[in-house]
């Protein structure tokens, strides 16, 4: 069922609420393509390859968390950006792109994804914009088998920096980039352990001196999981064909 471009933008922004969030994007549509959208493509990040999958899949839209036009990038379109915008433009592709509100959402977002597929349970959000959800891990395992289990769950060996013997009750997390909350959340107190994607020198020496134990699980790995639902999502409301594209990322 072909649905209109504008139909399926007004929906995502009446559910994801883009216009709520200080963002370091443009949300929505950010390539303009075909005025119908028949079949979407999902993925994380509107890289070359994810563009030529989506292309190979007969997509006409590419759904992205990761998209184009960030602040402080350069302007001119050239190179690698030229290469991905040319690529869009010459098969008609929408680009939609959702960051912050796609984190967030309460039941969609890649941090209500990530709890489900690690079994965490939410009970509060902190952080600018609410971005930190903070919660528990039921049954307090130690923090060597909370790392073994996140390594099963995301297919990756995520880093663990903490008492491996120490279990695990208070979690906080926030999927991809977001280790410069640990800051704030080391001298809130009150948890065991931050889970988000990356890492920085400096959180070692932040966990060890304040007990709080840190894992970085992988910024595409904690990241993989809204995008997708979204897609599933507007298959189940809108009957669209719908395809998830999972593209290879170490980071």
């Amino acid at each position: 069922m072909a649905v209109p471009r504008a139909q399926l933008i007004d929906y995502i922004g009446q559910l994801l609420e883009p216009e709520r969030w200080r963002d370091y994007c443009p949300n929505g549509l950010q390539v303009e393509g075909r005025a119908e959208v028949s079949k979407l493509a999902t993925a994380v990040t509107a890289s070359l390859d994810a563009i030529d999958a989506a292309i190979a899949a007969g997509a006409d839209t590419l759904l992205v968390h990761h998209g184009y036009f960030w602040k402080g990038e350069a302007a001119p379109v050239v190179g690698t950006k030229r290469q991905r915008i040319a690529r869009l433009l010459a098969h008609d592709i929408n680009l939609l792109a959702y960051h912050l509100p796609l984190d967030a959402h309460p039941t969609l977002g890649n941090n209500a994804e990530l709890a489900r597929v690690l079994g965490l349970v939410a009970t509060a959000r902190c952080g600018e914009q609410d971005m930190v959800w903070l919660g528990e891990a039921p049954g307090a395992p130690l923090l060597a088998a909370l790392g073994a289990r996140i390594s099963e769950a995301l297919g990756r060996e995520p880093l663990v920096i903490g008492d491996a013997g120490k279990p695990v009750r208070r979690v906080a997390w926030c999927t991809g980039g977001a280790q410069s909350y640990f800051h704030e959340l080391a001298a809130r107190g009150g948890i065991d352990c931050f889970i988000t994607g990356e890492a920085s020198e400096f959180v070692t020496h932040l966990a060890r001196e304040s007990g709080i134990a840190f894992i970085a699980a992988g910024h595409h790995a904690t990241e993989r999981y809204g995008v997708r639902a979204l897609g599933e999502h507007l298959a189940s409301q809108l009957a669209l064909e719908v395809v998830h594209l999972e593209c290879e990322n170490p980071v």
